[in-house]
């Protein structure tokens, strides 16, 4: 998940948009856009770097065995004779 410091952040920043005069309720509504922000975030169907990370080395292997089958299966077919075109049987 995020670093809660991020929440934190965004909080702040969205706090610093509100006007002078409503300095007072700066806190609670800095509490609350962290809330809303972290509760919006939560809902998102997310992974964590590290899952990711293994994901993509699954992948990596899998795709290096798919060449090394597509190379052995050219070499086990065998070769079209010259001439014809495939499919040909006449």
């Amino acid at each position: 998940m995020l670093d809660a410091r991020v929440f934190d952040d965004i909080s702040k920043s969205l706090g610093k948009l509100l006007p002078p005069g409503v300095s007072d309720m700066k806190e609670d509504f800095e509490r609350n856009a962290k809330s809303a922000v972290q509760s919006a975030l939560g809902n998102l169907d997310m992974v964590t770097r590290e899952e990711f990370d293994v994901q993509t080395e699954v992948l990596r292997k899998t795709r290096q065995q798919l060449k090394d089958l597509e190379a052995r299966i050219r070499q086990l077919e065998p070769e079209p004779e010259a001439g014809g075109s495939p499919g040909n049987a006449d």
